[in-house]
């Protein structure tokens, strides 16, 4: 049964070697999974050719959305673009970077029942240097122990969603950790998540915005205060829109 309609989100920052092919995978496999979609990207402030080329790729192909901003807005704070944007139904979105196959999307919506609120992907296998694997299995397993976290893989930026849930939750991060707050709200609300095994690739064009020091070092404090507030004090069980 097809999905009654898809927005498809891509952050972009400086990603200009990857989001066209991105965006012409979604479009190959959004017909074979509904009949009423679209495809937003939004281009946060890249200093390569994004823009460019997202213009070029949104003036042939009419599913196709471009919002540009001026200055990068951090991942939390695209990411909350996106899901603001998106006018349909069910809200998927991944990196701009192609290390997820987003043909794979049609596994997630195969797994779309009644009563299912979120479709999360999980890597089979990390395929990054090994220094970003040992970090991010630490980073990963200390979130989910710290958090209370259900699924198996917080980073792993490959979902299917429920446009209503933004309905009922509010995000606030304009970091990185904006993946466990997501995840956290969605699952202390009550929705129901389901998890699905997706690929993961080498990049093949860019740097990571997130593997440096400085990063991981303001994340970390981040994190405490995120801890303090959703499983200290739980600010959003009390304070739920709607």
């Amino acid at each position: 049964m097809k999905l009654s309609s898809v927005s498809v989100f891509f952050p972009c920052y400086n990603d200009a070697g990857t989001i066209p092919t991105m965006i012409l995978r979604a479009l190959e496999v959004l017909p074979a999974i509904t009949d009423n979609y679209e495809v937003i990207v939004i281009n946060d402030g890249s200093a390569d050719d994004s823009g460019r080329v997202l213009d070029a790729i949104a003036a042939r192909f009419e599913h196709v959305r471009i919002i540009h901003r001026a200055q990068p807005s951090g991942y939390g704070g695209v990411l909350r673009g996106g899901f603001a944007a998106a006018q349909k139904d069910w809200v998927f979105y991944t990196d701009g970077d192609a290390q997820y196959d987003v043909r794979e999307l049609a596994q997630l919506a195969d797994h779309v029942r009644d009563g299912v609120d979120m479709v999360n992907g999980y890597k089979i296998k990390r395929h990054d240097p090994l220094h970003r694997v040992i970090i991010g299995l630490a980073y990963q397993y200390f979130v989910k122990l710290a958090f209370s976290l259900v699924i198996r893989d917080v980073d792993c930026d490959f979902r299917l969603m429920r446009r209503s849930i933004f309905d009922h939750i509010t995000l606030e991060s304009t970091t990185g950790t904006i993946t466990f707050e997501l995840v956290k709200k969605i699952q202390d609300a009550g929705y129901t998540i389901v998890e699905v095994p997706v690929h993961h690739w080498y990049r093949q064009y860019g740097e990571s915005q997130f593997f440096n020091f400085a990063r991981v070092g303001r994340t970390l404090l981040a994190l405490v205060n995120w801890w303090w507030r959703l499983v200290v004090k739980k600010e959003h069980l009390r304070n739920r829109p709607g």
